[in-house]
């Protein structure tokens, strides 16, 4: 197709946006021109919100935005604007609660229909090309929403009010906070107990999420508690999930969800947040139950990453892996016939991983009978005992089945990777790389991590304009747009940040987590009833409020990232506990008070919360380990081998504890007490600003943090 047929989304950035520049739609991105145009001609507005990822964003490009019939139906009777869920989430949450108080139903595609100045009033998630699947087609739908508007527009008046007002109730909170309590932790948990699938792992039923804020909060309970149920909740959740389909056997990392109760048919698209969040997981389960099977899916997930979605020249973390490599894939990437496994693999290496990942004449997949998802089916002692092959034997051929399979799967066509570089989803993947580092002694994950936050920090930071929402674009052609941060950026690099700074010791990393928690405030901060909103106000730089975007949202459940409001909160209540200055906790409280009333009845979804809770409610303490060589070694290990939400671990050569290179609370305390000895290797405890004499005894060290963080003794 030549140029001169291109529709203006050529000139977008977004590679969602700029997959459709072919299509013959006259698409408008979002902004005051559209809504200009709509009010100009006096037509409704079609909105499709989408992310190259989407694999029904891409059948309903196919089937209706390709079509040139729909599409003189669109360019006739609407001004049709796209969105990119993931470069603009601001607009996405706002209309998604718009569609679903309409329909019942959220997700991609969106397709909403608004009024030119852009109030929704009609809308749904896919609709079909013909009647079909219990929707109407997708032209039925345009003709007659087409009519409403002009015959009853009093009526579509109406509805838009209606709907614009579910919008604004949807996470304004009002009169439902309380005085927030600690039993709130025990709700959510005890939601999560009660959703939990003992026999396949998980929480409720298909299709199935993985809930990573919720996994974690049960493993500080059961820490806390010695609970069996707790512990049992996560190991089985975790087995069951990198033993099933919906993660990916040969390359390691998850897919997003399954669509079946038992993790063995996922969608196939990968996102960095999700490998992020679930490396957090096994890295903690590791620290909680001591099993290597845990440490090794750690190690898998950043294999994968490494692989797959960084940038290894600049630093930096890709956003997603496409589920499907063309209109016509559903997943063919991932998955094997007999026949192709047999092409690559020896007899006998066919027939352990056949075994192994119970790969037969039928598959799982509907489209393809033919096609197997790779699940873990057997152990390698099964497969040694039905054989009657020694073990190590069965381990040799598997783990040479695995490499030739994988080395075939990456001829074939590969799955799209989007290389935008999102400040939000990347501060989370720094933040698991720094935490998968500390605990199983990966350096090169730490270096990449605090290469990858140099960058977020030298690229998407100013201390004028605040943080950006993307740094950079998947097309290096496109033209590169300034998109404000949002509440998750701050919050979530604030974070990174700290968790940066406690990796490294280093002060530079403290005063940016200091910079951007203090602007988080200013730009986001409610300073009459608490909370932080999403969006900055126009006052603040952000003066797009088309649409319903000048509805404020506080958002404080978890979909499917940490929700920003709790994440905000606990990244000012690490900073009280390195300032001691009493405004980050006060502000913290605040925010936390807001859902306080209302907490439990979110349940999972507020697992987030939870954790802040935690960190609310426990003291933060942190380990300092002082010195170098060997002890100083033992010591740094002992101090991060137990798991504690509310802990960091921090190492300093002799030399460097003096009290400009400590954050205020640490320099009031650390380098003024007694037996720092210079020849020998020590740790210090502190909590609750106050900081324990120091420990030159691994074991000693062990024992005293047991005692200190309430930790129970409990079988590995």
């Amino acid at each position: 197709m030549s140029t001169e047929t291109l529709n203006s989304l050529a000139h977008a950035s977004s590679a969602y946006l700029r997959s459709a520049m072919h299509q013959p739609i006259n698409w408008h991105e979002w902004g005051e021109e559209a809504f200009a145009t709509a009010k100009r001609e006096n037509k409704p507005i079609l909105l499709d919100i989408g992310a190259v990822w989407c694999h029904w964003c891409h059948v309903m490009d196919r089937e209706s935005y390709d079509d040139p019939e729909i599409a003189q139906l669109v360019n006739e009777r609407f001004v049709a604007v796209k969105v990119d869920r993931d470069e603009r989430p601001d607009i996405d949450s706002r209309y998604q609660v718009a569609v679903s108080s309409i329909s019942g139903q959220g997700g991609w595609p969106l397709t909403a229909f608004l009024t030119p100045d852009g109030k929704p009033f009609y809308g749904g998630t896919y609709f079909p090309p013909n009647d079909h699947y219990g929707r109407p087609s997708f032209k039925r739908v345009l003709l007659a929403i087409s009519d409403a508007y002009h015959e009853k527009n009093g009526d579509v008046t109406e509805q838009a009010k209606l709907v614009e007002s579910a919008i604004s109730q949807a996470e304004s909170f009002a009169g439902r906070s309380g005085e927030f309590s600690p039993k709130v932790v025990d709700q959510i948990v005890e939601s999560g107990l009660k959703m939990f699938d003992a026999r396949n792992g998980g929480f409720g039923s298909a299709p199935k999420f993985p809930h990573p804020a919720a996994l974690d909060l049960l493993m500080d309970q059961y820490v806390r508690t010695g609970d069996p149920k707790l512990r049992d909740a996560v190991v089985i959740s975790l087995e069951k999930m990198a033993q099933g389909g919906v993660y990916d056997q040969l390359a390691g990392g998850f897919h997003r969800y399954s669509v079946d109760e038992r993790w063995i048919v996922p969608h196939f698209e990968k996102m960095c947040y999700d490998n992020s969040e679930l490396l957090k997981n096994y890295v903690h389960a590791y620290q909680v139950t001591g099993s290597e099977f845990f440490a090794e899916i750690a190690r898998d997930i950043i294999r994968w990453m490494d692989e797959w979605l960084s940038d290894r020249e600049h630093g930096g973390f890709y956003a997603s892996q496409d589920a499907d490599y063309s209109m016509d894939d559903d997943g063919d990437y991932f998955t094997w016939t007999v026949e192709e496994m047999k092409s690559v693999l020896t007899e006998e290496e066919a027939e352990v991983a056949s075994l192994r990942y119970d790969i037969n004449e039928i598959g799982e997949m509907h489209h393809n009978p033919a096609k197997n998802v790779l699940y873990i089916r057997a152990s390698l002692e099964e497969i040694s005992k039905r054989l009657n092959i020694p073990l190590e034997t069965v381990r040799t051929r598997l783990d040479s089945a695995k490499q030739k399979m994988y080395a075939a799967r990456l001829k074939r066509p590969t799955p799209y990777i989007d290389k935008t570089v999102y400040v939000s989803w990347n501060a989370l993947c720094i933040s698991a790389y720094l935490e998968a580092a500390k605990v199983l002694g990966l350096d090169a994950a730490r270096q990449f991590a605090l290469r990858s936050l140099d960058r977020i920090l030298a690229e998407g930071w100013e201390s004028e304009n605040g943080l950006l929402h993307v740094i950079a674009y998947s097309d290096s052609q496109a033209e590169r747009r300034r998109i404000s941060g949002l509440l998750d950026d701050y919050a979530f690099t604030a974070c990174a940040c700290l968790d940066a700074y406690e990796a490294t010791s280093d002060l530079s990393y403290f005063n940016f987590a200091r910079k951007i928690a203090d602007s988080m405030i200013q730009r986001f901060f409610d300073s009459v009833s608490g909370g932080f909103f999403d969006t900055q106000t126009a006052a603040n730089g952000n003066g797009d409020s088309l649409g319903v975007l000048g509805t404020r949202r506080k958002p404080f459940q978890d979909s499917p990232t940490p929700a920003g409001n709790p994440v905000a909160a606990i990244a000012l209540l690490r900073m009280h506990a390195y300032t001691n200055e009493l405004s980050y906790r006060e502000k913290a409280e605040q925010t936390l008070d807001i859902l306080a009333g209302v907490a439990g009845q979110y349940g999972l979804f507020a697992a987030t919360y939870g954790i802040a809770a935690v960190h609310f409610s426990q003291p933060h303490t942190q380990v300092i380990v002082v010195g170098s060589g060997q002890l100083a070694d033992r010591l740094f290990a002992s101090a991060a081998a137990p798991f504690q939400l509310t802990k960091a671990v921090l190492k300093f050569e002799n030399n460097e504890i003096v009290p400009k290179n400590l954050p205020p609370a640490l320099a009031e305390t650390v380098p003024h007490l007694p037996r720092i000895e210079k020849e020998t290797a020590s740790a210090i405890i502190c909590s609750g600003f106050s900081c324990q004499p120091p420990i030159s005894d691994p074991k000693e060290l062990t024992e005293s943090l047991r005692r200190s963080t309430g930790s129970v003794e409990r079988q590995k």
